[in-house]
């Protein structure tokens, strides 16, 4: 528990962004999934076009701080590696 006041107020905000960052994690990773799961089908249109919004995802978290930027930019990376690797 807090002694200081300063330091209950820092509480209250850590535990509200734990909460906000979980969802926007939660979110990012069940677009990824997605996608994933929509090239090991083999539906090549559907992944295409997901692949757009899915990395929008990324940055969106990256931009929110979910995320670090280099971070953000391997798992963009690889999700177009994987297009490119099994789509074609």
């Amino acid at each position: 528990m807090a002694n200081h006041k300063s330091a209950a107020k820092k509480a209250r905000r850590d535990a509200e962004a734990r909460l906000r960052n979980r969802s926007n994690r939660s979110t990012l990773k069940t677009a990824v999934k997605g996608f994933l799961a929509l090239i090991a089908g083999g539906k090549k249109d559907e992944a295409a076009k997901l692949l757009p919004a899915t990395q929008g995802l990324v940055d969106k978290a990256c931009r929110k701080g979910v995320m670090h930027k280099n971070a953000a930019d391997r798992t963009k990376s690889r999700l177009a590696a994987e297009k490119v690797n099994k789509l074609a």
